[in-house]
């Protein structure tokens, strides 16, 4: 592998690991209240905890990656994130534990902030970075479903312990590699508080970002109400479930590692972006008709097949526009505001699809996530419009004139 093919592998491995960590525990909460005493309240925050402490991280550690360099802060949430697995695993009482997956998800936030960032700085190449972007697109859309099967997997087998434990080696032969083989962006010094003004003046930027809350939004809700669907209606196991998201996961790395570069390279980012903004639509609708008792063959894999092919083509391209966007000196702040927007569109799908199930229905909730997904499609399609006039310059000054004609 060259060079850059293990710093790619080390970022996309310590992704894969944060990710994971997110969801692996939700399997392993009946277990872990059990074993050290949670109470049904209190047993929200072995998620929860880590959730927001990952979100409160991740500005300030996008900002600090363009104060002191992405390579530093991106090592210092690796180690940090490691060490708070063992501790996770080790811990005593209710306490440690929510303490121990705080400072997890700092870590995780802290690293995860400053990952675009330093792809950007490792890949020049417009072709090579969609790839890069491809694979983490692929690391985040399974990892969700890797992670339920895994902590099935370990609680059963082993202990909970374990869903928190394996990070140590996984972490440990990371950051021996990074700090071998990850170089980062330099240090620029940077200025202007928190969220520069400058940050904001590229409108692809601000676009591109609104439609990542849209495309997280559809992804959430479409995983979430899924997992209830199959589980209380068509009466799968936790294990069953999991591997009922393998397809969609199939298609998306063909979509995104498979041909969207090529796709990109040939009719452009902002094209095949919009293509893929519309199958997900397409899928999503799909889904809107699904019965209240229902076969997965017919009414859940085609909907699900199709948005995965969407998602797999958009997601590449929409971080390559984003991260695009910017100068050198916002690489750090940009790549956290972009992974900020993602889990800013999780938490609202998720939220308003956990209320529409409850209230109105299955369906319900996926017309939300259908209707949050086409006002993405529309601003890709103005992005795809100011692309190609920006492009042809005769369509610019054809405009005016045709109506003043009229």
């Amino acid at each position: 592998m060259t060079t850059k093919a293990v710093a790619l592998a080390t970022l996309a491995a310590t992704q894969l690991m944060v990710i994971l960590d997110g969801t692996v525990v939700t399997v392993a909460l009946p277990a872990i209240r059990d074993d050290l005493g949670f109470g049904d309240a209190s047993q929200s925050w072995i998620v929860n905890g880590f959730l927001l402490a990952f979100a409160l991280a991740l500005l300030p550690a996008g900002r600090a990656g363009d104060a002191f360099g992405t390579r530093p802060v991106f090592l210092t949430g690796l180690s940090i994130f490691t060490l708070a697995s063992a501790w996770c695993g080790l811990a005593w009482d209710p306490i440690s534990l929510v303490l121990a997956r705080f400072v997890q998800g700092l870590g995780g936030g802290i690293a995860s902030a400053v990952v675009l960032g330093m792809i950007v700085g490792l890949y020049v190449e417009t072709a090579e970075r969609l790839r890069a972007f491809a694979v983490l697109a692929f690391i985040g859309s399974v990892g969700a479903s890797v992670g339920t099967v895994l902590g099935g997997v370990l609680t059963e087998l082993a202990s909970w312990r374990w869903t928190f434990l394996i990070n140590l080696p996984i972490g440990i032969i990371a950051l021996v590699v990074a700090l071998r083989a990850v170089r980062g962006t330099p240090p620029t010094g940077a200025k202007g508080g928190l969220l520069p003004r400058g940050l904001f003046a590229e409108h692809r930027f601000v676009l591109a970002n609104l439609i990542l809350v849209t495309l997280t939004f559809g992804g959430f809700t479409f995983q979430f109400v899924t997992t209830l669907y199959l589980q209380d209606v068509l009466g799968f196991g936790a294990l069953t479930t999991g591997l009922a998201f393998f397809p969609v996961g199939a298609v998306i790395a063909v979509a995104s590692l498979g041909f969207s570069a090529m796709l990109a390279d040939r009719f452009g980012t902002e094209r095949i972006m919009l293509a893929g903004m519309l199958a997900f639509v397409a899928g999503m609708i799909y889904l809107v008709r699904i019965p209240d008792s229902g076969s997965f063959a017919l009414d859940v894999l085609p909907g699900t097949i199709v948005m995965g092919l969407g998602f797999g083509l958009a997601m590449p391209q929409v971080i390559a526009l984003a991260m695009g966007a910017l100068a050198p000196e916002f690489a750090g702040i940009g790549s956290g505001l972009t992974t900020t927007a993602q889990q800013v569109g999780g938490f609202l799908g998720t939220l308003i699809a956990a209320g529409l199930v409850t209230t109105v229905g299955y369906y319900a909730a996926y017309a939300s996530a259908a209707v949050a997904l086409a006002l993405g499609a529309v601003v890709a399609a103005y992005l795809l419009v100011n692309a190609t006039r920006a492009r042809d310059p005769e369509i610019t000054e054809r405009v005016p004139e045709e109506a003043a004609s009229l």
